[in-house]
């Protein structure tokens, strides 16, 4: 076997292994301090459940991480080289998981967040890490610096918050991340870039770890968790790096760069970005605040089309792999931006069989 694939399964089981031995440390911890969240009008959960899962990822990433670089060094590696790019990207995630944590345990208003995320995402264009060129897609080239940096921080806080949205039922956010993650190891793997992908093995573990205890754990015995913002916040971030370094033209990377690398990041990413803009839509329809909560999210909705929580799931899950599968099918029949229109009309007729199936119900449907 490649040391390459041995140090990625390393990677994965030190970090779930972390994860699973740290997480009913984290339960105990909420338990004594009260860190609960609590259910209210917009919350599916009926009880109140340790909000602070997300806690264990960082930690658990580098533990799978010095594992898998140990055994490197047992095999010969003796130089690892760290980009512009991946410090600034490290020091972003730092902040934002910080803010995440301080939010989980004393709360921070909305604005408060987002100024962190700002930051945090400008990080990226001064490291050298923005949009240059979109190939074409929506007919679109060559941009400036200004307009590229201005589009990478939206993108990465965009994303960044669409992964916070969709964390409304047990293990969707987390089975999304680990599909979104596994499309970006295969293709970094491709391209030879072997320390993300040891660094993506180690956050699929820490998030496995987390969703044992998320979906399966029995809240009775205080052995149930959600991620918080520390965890959703955190991994919405990565992906959005990952998105970027995907579409990113580097000298180091062996990536063939056209709108085709776009197409793949959106694909990867796809749920939680429409569902995030399908929301702020609706309520802008509706003459309200895009960032006005409510329960209008894709889960929401299916609840009230009378599925159970699992089954949802399984529909959601379901409907990423569908994009990723059709994308990955039609991206060499025709061009990524007729391809992102087709997403977004099925997104949209989904939702409108979706709103028949609660109307039938005799439950309120949205307009879309």
């Amino acid at each position: 076997m490649d040391s390459y694939v041995v140090l990625t399964i390393i990677a994965l089981v030190g970090s779930m292994a972390c994860g699973i031995l740290t997480i009913p440390l984290v339960l105990d911890f909420c338990k004594r301090k009260g860190l609960y969240d609590l259910p209210n009008y917009r919350k599916v959960h009926k009880r109140a459940v340790p909000r602070m899962g997300g806690v264990v990822f960082l930690p658990s990433v580098l533990v799978g991480c010095i594992i898998a670089f140990c055994m490197a060094r047992w095999q010969g590696v003796t130089r690892v080289e760290l980009s512009l790019w991946t410090i600034y990207f490290l020091l972003g995630a730092i902040a934002i998981y910080i803010t995440g944590l301080v939010d989980d345990i004393v709360g921070l208003k909305a604005l408060n967040k987002l100024v962190v995320q700002i930051l945090a995402a400008s990080a990226l264009p001064l490291s050298g890490l923005y949009l240059t060129n979109l190939y074409g897609f929506f007919g679109i080239g060559e941009v400036s610096w200004w307009i590229g940096t201005l589009i990478t921080i939206g993108i990465v806080v965009f994303i960044s918050n669409a992964i916070n949205l969709i964390d409304g039922i047990d293990g969707l956010a987390g089975s999304l991340s680990i599909i979104a993650l596994a499309g970006f190891m295969l293709a970094f793997a491709h391209c030879g870039l072997w320390y993300f992908v040891v660094l993506i093995a180690s956050m699929i573990g820490v998030i496995l770890a987390y969703l044992y205890y998320n979906m399966f754990g029995d809240v009775n015995r205080n052995r149930k968790i959600f991620m918080g913002d520390t965890g959703s916040l955190s991994i919405g971030f990565i992906l959005a790096f990952f998105c970027l370094k995907l579409t990113v033209p580097s000298s180091n990377t062996s990536i063939t760069y056209s709108d085709q690398n776009i197409l793949m990041a959106f694909t990867l990413v796809a749920v939680p970005v429409l569902d995030s803009c399908r929301v702020a839509f609706v309520r802008l329809w509706h003459r309200r605040s895009p960032i006005e909560p409510d329960k209008n999210h894709i889960h929401h909705k299916l609840l009230r089309a009378g599925l159970t929580h699992h089954q949802a799931l399984l529909v959601v899950v379901a409907l990423a792999l569908f994009f990723c599968l059709a994308n990955g099918l039609l991206h060499q029949l025709v061009s990524a931006t007729v391809i992102v229109v087709a997403d977004v009309a099925c997104y949209a007729a989904f939702h409108v069989l979706l709103n028949a199936a609660i109307a039938r119900r005799g439950e309120h449907a949205t307009v879309f």
